[in-house]
């Protein structure tokens, strides 16, 4: 079955930047033994979550579709999802992070359709379908959960990276790859955590990026609620591990009440996690989110604002008092007195108002850079924006006038007036001008041979985010990641095993005969003697059947696993607790 991704109507809302990140699910690709190990995990959770995770939980997964048998469909998933106003779109393994967070804004979820392998079934560090679709979706069943999600996806895509951002997602998106692969050399396991903790011990100030990823990280991925005494899990990495869903309700971990620090607080994807967040509600989590959003450059600009974006080396926007926004790659601003006097980007740069740009002010206009004075006139109280046509007069800005323009910070813009453009306020958010040479002191900023020149009115920086204001203005396709997931090798001894998996799965579906389970059992002690999970599901099969005889040897058989392969006794264990002593799930 290959799901199409233009199942919910939301999806056709989404630009063509993070379109290109989706890929099919093409559900064919997954094995028996995939299924056998989304069913062994979904079976262990919701016997073990009913108890420990947040009660929105188990209604999510009644909710979202989600069944515990077989691994979801997208397409399955986006027509249930449409009715709590979500949708879900299929990707290949980590994305950047504020593509991912603009997803979420769009109310849409990622989910990485690759599964684990067996051999990392209690925990991946790579992201997958059960983290993904039985870990996210089923807690956005909850409107206030969902509407906190949606609102960090905003927030968050506007958070400006360093230029060490994007090394570091790079860094452990390899690193999660290769050890999920199976056969990578150790070699290059090694050297790859090498170099993410080479990156993470030279990251310098944490950017805006790295901060509200720890907030994800600490919230949405790892969060517990309710209090540090008695917390409930609504983490999605919690969620969909079967491993640290447990171990994160022991003393082993230490119980933190959230507030705004969680955001320094770093995290490890490799490592069991030595400390969680416990927040009293889901509204809570929206109130810290807002703290720390009004610290952004987004609400802040200002001087900081533009030095972020300078750093960051990637496009951004400031947005001017008037409502003005410039989008380009910021190199350069001369500050007076701690306030900007005069900004300048590099390459395409783009002007927009209220996110649309502005007609004849895209990238063919301005395909070298654009640079303007920011503040107010020297010696005049009165900004430009606040002048009315009678001010305006006054002061000589008016068209076909030739004008000099002295601004605080010592920058003079002296040329003819073309025409000036307006917001809907009616304020003048844009002078053109021809003829016209722009000065800092003694450097040349602009000059008349250089083309007619557009001087932004603003006399603050008001906001600055990371990406275009208007999506549209720049060419944001094929930023998609260097690397790929790496498949499982197919060899005729796996594809051996995967049959067997199949002809109990047709059994438990009761296509197959029972009796047929005896011989794939013989099958599987004698070729597959590591296998541990099928014999498990055999021993289901077995329990309320008449063939007690091959129960009890199956029984005998998982004893002796359990020694020859110590690592997964506890596994074994959890699947025959599942089968004897707990609840039918």
């Amino acid at each position: 079955m290959n799901a199409n991704i233009e199942t919910n109507p939301l999806l056709e809302r989404l630009p063509k930047h993070l379109k290109q990140f989706i890929k099919p699910q093409d559900y064919s690709d997954y094995t028996p033994v995939n299924q056998a190990v989304w069913r062994y995990v979904m079976r262990k959770n919701v016997d073990y979550l009913s108890k420990v995770a947040h009660h929105s939980y188990l209604d999510g997964l009644r909710k979202t579709g989600i069944e515990i048998d077989s691994i979801p469909s997208m397409y399955g998933m986006n027509r249930i999802l449409t009715e709590i106003g979500w949708a879900a779109v299929a990707v290949d393994g980590f994305i950047p992070p504020n593509a991912f967070m603009e997803f979420q804004a769009y109310n849409v979820l990622v989910i990485a359709s690759d599964i684990r392998q067996l051999e990392h079934i209690e925990y991946t560090p790579a992201p997958d379908i059960i983290h993904e679709g039985a870990g996210h979706a089923p807690i956005i069943s909850n409107p206030e959960y969902a509407e906190y999600l949606r609102r960090f996806g905003e927030i968050g895509c506007k958070a400006i990276s360093s230029h060490k951002d994007y090394q570091m997602y790079e860094a452990i998106r390899l690193l999660s790859i290769l050890k999920e692969a199976e056969d990578t050399p150790q070699e290059k396991i090694d050297e790859a955590e090498k170099a993410v903790a080479d990156l993470q011990n030279n990251m310098g100030e944490l950017s805006e990026m790295a901060q509200i990823r720890n907030l994800h990280w600490w919230t949405v991925e790892y969060g517990l609620i309710g209090t540090v005494e008695d917390p409930k899990i609504y983490g999605a990495g919690l969620l969909s591990s079967i491993g640290e869903s447990a171990w994160c309700m022991t003393d082993n971990v230490k119980k933190i009440p959230y507030d705004i620090s969680a955001a320094n607080q770093n995290f490890d994807i490799t490592q069991l996690q030595p400390q969680l967040y416990v927040t009293p509600n889901f509204s809570y989590l929206s109130l810290i989110l807002e703290e720390f959003a009004n610290k952004m450059a987004l609400r802040t600009g200002g001087i900081s604002g533009i030095n972020k974006l300078i750093h960051s080396n990637a496009l951004g926007t400031i947005e001017l008092s008037t409502g003005l926004q410039v989008s380009g790659l910021f190199t350069n601003v001369i500050e007076d007195e701690g306030k900007p006097v005069y900004i300048q980007t590099t390459g395409k740069t783009a002007l927009a108002y209220r996110e649309k740009e502005l007609v004849g002010h895209g990238t063919l206009t301005h395909p070298e850079g654009f640079g303007s004075p920011i503040g107010k006139l020297k010696g005049f109280n009165l900004a430009i924006e606040d002048m009315s046509p009678k001010d305006l007069q006054a002061y000589n800005i008016v068209e076909n006038e030739a004008v000099k323009l002295e601004f605080e910070g010592n920058i003079i813009v002296e040329g003819e007036i073309i025409t000036g453009s307006r917001n809907l306020h009616g304020e003048i958010i844009l002078i053109s001008f021809r003829n016209c040479t722009v000065k800092h002191g003694e450097t040349i900023l602009f000059q008349p041979e250089w083309g007619n020149y557009d001087m932004a009115i603003g006399k603050k920086v008001v906001s600055a985010f990371s990406g275009p204001a208007d999506v549209n203005s720049f060419d944001l396709i094929n930023t998609v990641p260097t690397t790929t997931t790496i498949k499982a090798k197919h060899t005729d001894e796996r594809d051996e095993l995967e049959n067997l998996y199949q002809a109990i799965r047709l059994i438990r579906e009761n296509k197959n005969s029972v009796s047929e389970v005896k011989s794939v059992f013989e099958k599987l002690k004698n070729k597959h003697s590591n296998d541990w999970l099928l014999s498990v599901e055999i021993a289901e099969l077995l329990k309320d059947s008449d063939e007690n005889q091959l129960f009890q040897e199956v029984l005998v058989y998982l004893d002796q696993l359990k020694v020859k392969r110590p690592e997964v006794a506890h596994l074994i264990s959890g699947g025959l607790d599942l089968i004897f002593d707990k609840k039918a799930v």
